[in-house]
């Protein structure tokens, strides 16, 4: 998928390349990676797309071609639904920096908890920043519930968290790479945790061991990480604790700009 992502790839076709039949190789696929073969070959070309719009100046249709569809409509759709911006929006952001942007407040009050843990990173000899972040799905697309950002190793707090159902993700970027050709790189190591059931009042604690990226591993798609080394918000970062610890109310990101 990550070299033929451009072409007209279906299930039957993925299957037979790794002599299996298209229901075994979908419940293997799906075990390995936690999502389904055309899901993931979706986040892959969506990845793509964001790398073609920070890298050249090819149009928004000619990219959606590019990266595999055939509808100039549903590529938009899809981007948008996943990153959480259009792609011209995500392009022009990327060269003018990101405004402050604040999140759409339900009528009624949502009944929420806590996550918290310490985020453990494997041996990398690089300053990097690390997201966690809750999602709804088990790819990190659209906008997290709740985000904290770290330096390093170290404990991160989840504040305000929604009943329900969620997926926890961290990524760890090297700092280097945010201000130097964003778009080429993928994260150094990642983190990922079982499904979980938020219920209102309680605080987790959950900690997550990241492990160097692999191909198995899904592409982040939201606005960050490629965006945040833009933002003019980003001179004005608090600063930290002693313990690194950045609460989610001064630091949930909202496509790379704090909330």
């Amino acid at each position: 998928m990550w070299d033929r992502y451009h072409e007209p790839l279906s299930l039957d076709a993925m299957a037979d390349s790794a002599f299996l039949s298209r229901f075994y190789f979908s419940r293997l696929f799906r075990s390995k990676t936690g999502t389904s073969p055309g899901r993931f070959l979706t986040a892959i070309r969506l990845y793509k797309a964001k790398h073609l719009l920070l890298e050249t100046d090819m149009s928004v249709t000619d990219i959606a071609y590019a990266v595999g569809y055939n509808s100039l409509g549903t590529f938009i759709s899809r981007f948008t639904r996943s990153v959480g911006i259009s792609p011209a929006r995500y392009r022009w952001l990327a060269e003018h920096g990101i405004p402050q942007l604040s999140r759409p407040r339900p009528a009624e009050v949502r009944r929420c908890g806590t996550i918290g843990g310490r985020v453990t990173l494997p041996v990398i000899d690089v300053p990097v920043k690390v997201y966690v972040g809750v999602f709804g799905s088990p790819i990190v697309q659209g906008l997290p519930a709740a985000c904290d950002i770290l330096e390093g190793s170290g404990e991160y707090l989840l504040h305000d968290v929604p009943e329900g159902e969620w997926y926890l993700r961290a990524a760890a970027i090297a700092l280097d790479d945010i201000s130097a050709r964003p778009s080429s790189r993928r994260p150094l190591a990642v983190g990922a945790h079982e499904p979980l059931m938020m219920v209102a009042g309680v605080n987790m604690t959950i900690d997550l061991d990241l492990h160097t990226t692999g191909v198995f591993d899904l592409p982040i798609l939201i606005a960050l990480p490629e965006l945040d080394g833009h933002v003019a918000a980003s001179r004005t970062r608090r600063a930290r604790g002693r313990d690194g610890r950045r609460s989610a109310t001064g630091a949930r990101v909202l496509n790379g700009a704090k909330m």
